[in-house]
């Protein structure tokens, strides 16, 4: 169980702290749910305590594991299975859905070799900026940084192809 104060990772939001435990009645059932703020979206978001698991909701990863997969964000292959668009977005969605920093790092870096290719299209190019965002709301959790400067050391790591 998270307590208030605790620095998560919900998927698909990114990064968020947990500032309240409310008892609410909703369709006539009464559940605890996590009020978490999520700084990056400017948003809040209420997650029923006994689905935090099913949905996804982690601790944040420890700065030793956040360093890792930035030091290793240009090793790694791409799926080279051949597939369009919608099957490359189906995809990296799924892998965003997990909520593993891996799979988030994996559609960035995947996204990026396609664009280094060729330019992406709409979707992808909103998957990337997408992912990048997620990414960058738990580095700053991580490393109690600013968005700017957790915004300017992805960008650097992203630069290094």
């Amino acid at each position: 169980m998270f307590q208030i104060g605790d620095k998560i990772f919900y998927p698909m939001h990114g990064g968020g702290i947990i500032e309240k435990i409310e008892e609410k009645e909703i369709f006539g059932q009464t559940q605890l749910y996590y009020v978490v703020n999520i700084p990056h979206r400017n948003m809040q978001v209420m997650l029923p305590l006994d689905k935090t698991e099913k949905l996804g909701m982690r601790p944040i990863v420890d700065p030793d594991t956040l360093d890792d997969v930035l030091s290793t964000f240009h090793s790694g292959e791409t799926d080279s299975t051949p597939m369009n668009d919608t099957q490359r977005q189906r995809l990296n969605m799924s892998k965003i859905k997990t909520g593993d920093i891996c799979e988030e790092v994996a559609v960035i870096r995947d996204l990026l070799r396609i664009k280094n290719k060729r330019k992406l299209g709409m979707a992808d190019k909103n998957m990337l900026d997408n992912a990048r965002q997620i990414l960058i709301s738990e580095v700053v959790l991580v490393k109690d940084i600013p968005h700017d400067q957790a915004t300017h050391l992805l960008d650097e790591i992203c630069d290094l192809q």
